[in-house]
């Protein structure tokens, strides 16, 4: 693969607000490179691309590529967006964000790809806290925000790379893994794969691209048969005891704390590993930071410090603050088996009731998957949706929001955030929890509701 940086001096990001993009915003900016971008939304990702000092127009035309010499767009930016377009009539190095990061896990001799429907971003920001915890100084490419790091991603000094891998349009076959970490393959992005079959296969290549070891989640079934022919190691990780490390002797504690004990081969090797997001879920996910931190022989004792001081990342189970006695929390979830577990986890949290604020993004998953959207949002004890945020589809099917509140008892439709900020306050208790919920901007309804404001 030809060196893309070489010769470059100045790069502009088209999109530069995407959860994709801004990583590797950061980790060029810190190697010295002249940063600017456009987008068209103002959101937290373009605040934080200016709060690091990075010039962020918010009309994109064609004059913000001047003087680059490189361009780099996100899929997401329509074909007929005029900055693409006069990106690539100009003759300026054009690449798409997909493209570039291929190239970036190439650079390195252990990269670690973590992959799977669920809790990609949570157990990608484990691992990179234990690795550091472990004074493996690890780079790495995260899709949401890691205090540890002061951002998305890092640049360090080893041939480690952490990096979350996407499975969207396939995205992470372009990539080139040492390890890969497979936490779950559930239904999701089928309007691209349209079968589970596809799904399960595309991932089965991703996991042969692997070239040192495969860790995968041996109690998730679409795991173990996409893993089946890997002729690399692979390692089995989950609660059933036929797993090669398994977790047991869970105890859910006051607040969000969890404490597990981790075997392998049925022999305990660490216990009082303790966890402080809550979910069940998260039990896995700690337990595949664990065994990735352990094959790159960090000490038991620095993994489970970073763990018990691990605070979740950003948009997963966030707090947001409290109003009224009302805490306010924001999620990433976006998929019904995500907003399920989300809410059984709350539902262990003490509070009186919850609130679900949820923000449905794309018009074909929401389609595709309404009735267990409505399924898993009654959980909550009262449910406010928002209008589905469309991204680049058309909505070739009519749906709305609307389709789903006939299907939940007693939830209703608040066309904007506003609204569904006004609703939520007016109507919630001192002792509830306020959960907003979606991979859009659902956020900015729960910073309203605190602070008055986004």
């Amino acid at each position: 693969m030809q060196d893309i940086l070489k010769g470059v001096k100045s790069i502009h990001f088209i999109g530069i607000g995407g959860s994709g993009m801004i990583a590797v915003v950061q980790i060029l900016k810190n190697q010295g490179f002249n940063i600017t971008g456009s987008d068209n939304n103002e959101s937290d990702v373009v605040r934080f691309a200016r709060s690091i000092g990075i010039n962020v127009s918010m009309q994109q035309k064609k004059e913000n590529i001047n003087g680059a010499d490189l361009i780099i767009y996100t899929e997401a930016i329509l074909e007929n967006n005029e900055e693409l377009l006069a990106a690539k009539a100009s003759g300026i190095k054009t690449i798409e964000r997909n493209d570039f990061l291929a190239y970036f896990t190439k650079k390195y001799n252990n990269t670690i790809c973590i992959c799977g429907t669920h809790g990609k971003t949570t157990t990608t920001s484990m691992i990179v806290t234990s690795l550091l915890q472990a004074k493996k100084d690890p780079s790495a490419i995260i899709g949401g925000k890691l205090n540890e790091i002061g951002g998305y991603s890092r640049i360090g000094k080893t041939d480690i790379l952490v990096v979350e891998a996407c499975e969207f349009n396939d995205h992470f076959l372009k990539l080139f893994p040492d390890i890969v970490v497979l936490l779950n393959i559930d239904n999701d992005h089928l309007e691209y794969f349209k079968t589970m079959d596809n799904l399960k296969n595309s991932f089965t290549k991703f996991c042969k691209k692997a070239t040192k070891a495969v860790i995968y989640n041996g109690d998730d079934l679409n795991s173990k048969e996409a893993v089946k022919d890997i002729l690399v190691k692979t390692i089995s990780v989950g609660f059933n005891e036929d797993n090669d490390y398994y977790a047991a002797d869970i105890i859910k504690k006051a607040g969000n704390e969890t404490v597990f004990s981790v075997y392998k081969n049925k022999k305990k090797i660490l216990k009082d590993v303790k966890i402080n997001i809550p979910g069940i879920f998260n039990v896995l996910n700690a337990l595949a930071a664990i065994v990735v931190s352990l094959e790159f022989n960090c000490f038991k004792d620095d993994i489970v410090s970073a763990l018990k001081s691990f605070k979740g990342a950003g948009r997963r189970f966030e707090l947001i603050g409290k109003v009224n006695g009302v805490t306010v929390l924001d999620d990433y979830a976006h998929h019904p088996s995500e907003v399920l577990a989300t809410l059984k986890a709350l539902k262990d949290c003490n509070f009186n009731r919850i609130w679900a604020v949820h923000q449905p993004f794309t018009f074909s998953r929401t389609n595709m998957l309404k009735k267990e959207f409505a399924k898993a949002l009654s959980v909550a004890d009262f449910v406010v949706l928002t209008e589905i945020l469309g991204s680049r589809e058309e909505n070739k099917t009519g749906i709305s929001s609307k389709d789903l509140v006939k299907l939940i008892p007693g939830s209703v439709y608040k066309k904007t955030q506003e609204e569904a900020k006004e609703y939520v306050l007016n109507n919630a208790k001192d002792g509830d929890v306020v959960i907003t919920m979606g991979c859009g901007d659902i956020y900015k309804c729960a910073k309203m509701m605190v602070h008055g404001r986004y």
